[in-house]
């Protein structure tokens, strides 16, 4: 397993450095099950005490695993992994303290609400009276204190995954764990639920930590969202950051709706760059992760900071033509699909007001956007 670790010290991130107020803190973990491939790749990562931070990334990117590891499902094939800045590597999943919370409940079908609270308590060897106490404050804290004596099969999908909520809280832990919890969910009983997951989080002050591959939930709930892929965190930043400003071209095409450019850069004057797409067309960006002229970049726009109004735009800012494809009513917005640069996937939103402009199929505009809201990114 050493020669794991020597393949990948040379391309070690550390995305955070513990520092004395981490509650938890992966320290150059990595975790094989092969001993061949690594799929999480040094990862170093602290989250502070009261913190929601969230796992994000697609099916296979790691993120899951790294939940197993912190709760003890997993062992790392290297590094460590403290809490409260103890090493827990070696600690049984029963004496971690972590309460979880997994998408299909997990609650035991035989026993009635109530006992299913009472289990993690019994196991502590709490008695009857101090477990009574907390299973009744536990319910309360979900709304659901009038259901201690039905068994899950009575309850909904939203009733099951309150009482999991309360079952991974009875035990006052000093950390919760959630593996995509509301993915059994319908739309609106998951938006919901977000909110109320959220709103506990604020009022008990526990920390969180989240795994999900969607990103409106975790744009939703967050202090934090760790962006997985290949293993690594390609982000670590508050939602507003990397919805905003995307470090890179996969987390700009993995967050939101985005639009992506490809050109090269004609010229660079500090974070200023001005970008030659492939038909021609001279367009403003700011640079990242630029470090000269000619270089190849995907320039990244979110559809709503694009402008096809002159008086809506910088004075000076370079404009290119854009073909309407299709417009599509989404009631409170409107999405226009263009043909830009040769790209007919390129998306425009504005709102739908009194008054508002009709663009319609094959009518030709000019678009623009400010240069903050462009990201000259790594080529795609």
């Amino acid at each position: 397993m050493a020669e794991l670790k020597t393949i990948e010290q040379g391309a070690r991130i550390v995305t955070s450095q513990p520092g004395s107020d981490a509650f938890v803190v992966f320290d150059h973990v990595q975790k094989s099950y092969d001993g061949q491939t690594l799929v999480v790749k040094d990862l170093n990562l602290s989250i502070g005490k009261g913190e929601f931070l969230t796992m994000l990334g697609p099916s296979g990117s790691g993120k899951t695993t790294c939940l197993m590891m912190l709760a003890g499902f997993e062992t790392a094939t290297h590094g460590q992994i403290l809490l409260d800045g103890r090493n827990i590597n070696d600690v049984p999943p029963h004496k971690r303290g972590i309460g979880m919370v997994f998408q299909n409940y997990a609650l035991f079908p035989h026993m009635t609400v109530g006992e299913n609270l009472s289990f993690p308590l019994e196991v502590r060897g709490m008695s009857k009276s101090e477990r009574e106490q907390r299973i009744n404050r536990a319910l309360d804290m979900v709304q659901m204190g009038k259901f201690a004596n039905r068994r899950p099969a009575q309850l909904s999908g939203g009733q099951q995954q309150r009482i999991a909520l309360a079952r991974a809280l009875v035990f006052d832990p000093k950390l919760v764990l959630m593996d995509e919890p509301l993915g059994a969910l319908d739309k609106q009983l998951r938006e919901h639920m977000q909110f109320e997951i959220k709103a506990l989080h604020d009022r008990l002050g526990i920390t969180v930590v989240y795994v999900t591959h969607d990103q409106g939930e975790a744009l939703t709930m967050s202090d934090r969202i760790a962006v997985f892929n290949d293993g690594r965190i390609q982000q670590l930043a508050p939602p507003p950051i990397l919805y905003e400003q995307p470090g890179n071209s996969f987390v700009a095409g993995f967050i939101g709706e985005n639009n992506a450019l490809h050109g090269t850069i004609e010229k660079l004057d500090g974070d200023k760059a001005l970008v030659r797409l492939g038909n021609g067309d001279l367009i403003d960006a700011t640079a990242v992760n630029i470090r000269e002229g000619g270089q190849a970049t995907t320039v990244s726009i979110r559809p709503e900071r694009v402008e096809f109004k002159p008086e809506l735009m910088p004075r000076d800012a370079h404009t290119i033509e854009a073909q309407v494809q299709d417009v599509v009513y989404m009631g409170d917005i409107l999405r226009a699909r263009l043909k830009v640069a040769g790209q007919d996937d390129f998306v425009m939103k504005y709102r739908n007001t009194l008054g508002q402009v009709k663009l319609s199929p094959q009518q030709t505009i000019r678009i623009g956007w400010h240069p903050e809201d462009a990201r000259a990114l790594d080529p795609v």
